[in-house]
C-alpha cells in the first residue's frame, strides 16, 4: 500500500461517518435546535436595531452573541446530541478495522469530530447572518447599532455584550474569524475529550466528561467569584486574570484576552493551549483505541 493510500484511509473513515447523517433524525434535530438557539440569541440585537431604526454589520449578531461565554456554553452543549453515537460503531466499522488498523480508525474518528464541529459552527455563523440580513450591510466596519451598544449603557440594559474593546481593537470580519477559531478550539477539545473518555471508560464517561468540562467553565467565572466572595476591585482584577488563564471557557471568550493593557492570555496563547490539548487527546485516543473492546451488536448501517 502506498503512502498516499495510507493517508487517505482516515479521511475515508470520516467520510463514511458523514454518510450516516443522511435521514438521521438526531442530526436533523441537532441542527434545528441550533437554528432556534441562534434565532433566540440574535433576536435581541435585531430588535434593538429595528427599534432604533439603525443598521447592522452582517457579522455583528454573531460577534455580540458568541463574544459571551454563556452563549458559547449553550452552543457547545448541542454537540453532545450531535455526537451521541460515540465512538461511532456501525456496520462499516468491522470492514475498516479489517482493512486498516485501530490507529487509522481512531484518526478517522478524530477527523470526523473536528470536521463535524466545523460544519456545526459554520451553520451557526450562517444562521446568525441570515437572521439579521434584512438590516445588514457587508462592509467591514462597525454599524451605528454597534456604536450605540458599545459607547452607551444600552447594551447592558438589553443584555447584549457589545464590549468596547472589541470595537476599538478589531474590525467585524477580524473579530468574527477570531471568535470562530476560539469557539472551534473550545468545542474541539470538548468533543475530542468526549471521544477519548468513550474509548477509555465507556459512553457514560463521555457524557460525564462533557458535563464536567462545562461545569468547570460555569464555576470559573469572575462574576461568580464576585457574587460569592464580594471581592474588592483589586482582588476582582487578580481573580479575573487567574480565571482567564485556567478556564477553557474564558479562553474561548473574545473579551477575556490581552489586547495590550492587561495580563490576560493573548489570542495566540489560547490557540496554542487548545492546539496542545487536542494533540494530547489525539495520542491518548489512539492509545485507548488499542485496548478498546469493540462490540457490534445492534449497530446500524
Amino acid at each position: 500500500m502506498t503512502i498516499s493510500q495510507r493517508l487517505r484511509q482516515p479521511f475515508s473513515v470520516a467520510l463514511y461517518n458523514f454518510r450516516l447523517w443522511w435521514g438521521n433524525p438526531r442530526i436533523i434535530v441537532t441542527f434545528a435546535l441550533s437554528a432556534g438557539m441562534c434565532f433566540l440569541l440574535s433576536d435581541k440585537a435585531v430588535q434593538f436595531a429595528e427599534s432604533h431604526n439603525t443598521t447592522l454589520q452582517l457579522m455583528e449578531t454573531f460577534i455580540w452573541t458568541f463574544g459571551d461565554s454563556n452563549s458559547i456554553l449553550l452552543c457547545s452543549s448541542l454537540l453532545v446530541l450531535l455526537f451521541a453515537d460515540m465512538p461511532f460503531l456501525s456496520a462499516g466499522t468491522p470492514l475498516y478495522l479489517a482493512r486498516t488498523s485501530r490507529t487509522t480508525w481512531v484518526l478517522g474518528q478524530l477527523i470526523y469530530v473536528l470536521a463535524a464541529t466545523v460544519v456545526y459552527l459554520t451553520f451557526v455563523l450562517v444562521c446568525n447572518m441570515l437572521f439579521c440580513a434584512h438590516l445588514a450591510f457587508p462592509g467591514n466596519q462597525w454599524s451605528p447599532t454597534a456604536a450605540i451598544l458599545g459607547y452607551t449603557n444600552a447594551g447592558t440594559r438589553v443584555v447584549i455584550p457589545a464590549m468596547l474593546k472589541t470595537l476599538e481593537m478589531s474590525l467585524p470580519y477580524e473579530a468574527t474569524a477570531t471568535i470562530y477559531l476560539l469557539m472551534l478550539g473550545y468545542t474541539g477539545v470538548m468533543v475530542m475529550g468526549m471521544l477519548y473518555c468513550n474509548l477509555r471508560f465507556g459512553q457514560a464517561a463521555g457524557v460525564v466528561c462533557v458535563l464536567g468540562y462545562s461545569l468547570y467553565g460555569i464555576l470559573l467565572q469572575p462574576d461568580t467569584f464576585q457574587l460569592i466572595f464580594n471581592l474588592r476591585d483589586e482582588a476582582y482584577y487578580i481573580a479575573n486574570v487567574i480565571i482567564g488563564w485556567i478556564s477553557p471557557l474564558n479562553h474561548a471568550t473574545y473579551s477575556m484576552h490581552n489586547f495590550g493593557y492587561d495580563k490576560l492570555p493573548r489570542l495566540w496563547q489560547s490557540y496554542a493551549i487548545y492546539g496542545a490539548a487536542m494533540l494530547l487527546l489525539t495520542f491518548a485516543s489512539i492509545r485507548a483505541a488499542k485496548k478498546y473492546n469493540f462490540s457490534f451488536i445492534g449497530t446500524e448501517g
